[in-house]
C-alpha cells in the first residue's frame, strides 16, 4: 500500500514555516523525525543492523520494503553498503524505534540510479529490530 496521509504518512517540507518542530534536518540535509522512540542505547556507526523499511518516493509510490520479503535486512553502518541517507539516517536509533527520513536526492540514488530505483528524493520508514 503506498504511504500517503491517508494511511498515516506525512511528508517533511523544505518550508521552514511548515516543519513540524519534532522534525531534525542535519547538515548535510537528511531530515527525520522519530514516530517511535525505541529502548536502550543508541545504535553508532560501526555496528551492525537489522531493520524492516518501507522505501517510497515523495509522492508516495513504494518502491521497495524488506516487509514483502519478509526476512529484515541487515548491514553494518558507515560501511557505504546502503545509500547515504539511510546510512545517516538510522545513526542514533534505538531498539523498537520507528524513524521517517525524508533523504535529498543527492543523499539517494542520484545522479545515476540503478536499473529501476528512483533519481529524486525519497522516504523511508525504518524500524531498528537489532544492532550488534
Amino acid at each position: 500500500m503506498p504511504c500517503t496521509e491517508k494511511t498515516g504518512c506525512r511528508w517533511i517540507t523544505t518550508s521552514s514555516a511548515s516543519i513540524d518542530p519534532a522534525v531534525i534536518t542535519t547538515s548535510s540535509g537528511l531530515q527525520y523525525v522519530d514516530l517511535v522512540v525505541g529502548l536502550g542505547v543508541p545504535v553508532a556507526a560501526g555496528q551492525t543492523v537489522s531493520v524492516h523499511y518501507v522505501g517510497s518516493r515523495q509522492n508516495g509510490d513504494v518502491f521497495d520494503t524488506s516487509l514483502t520479503r519478509g526476512t529484515p535486512f541487515e548491514f553494518t553502518l558507515g560501511q557505504g553498503h546502503v545509500i547515504q541517507g539511510f546510512d545517516e539516517g538510522v545513526v542514533g536509533m534505538r531498539v523498537g524505534g520507528r524513524r521517517r527520513l525524508n533523504i535529498p536526492a543527492d543523499m539517494a540514488y542520484a545522479p545515476n540510479p540503478p536499473g529501476g530505483a528512483p533519481g529524486g528524493p525519497l522516504v523511508f520508514d525504518v524500524q531498528l529490530l537489532k544492532f550488534w
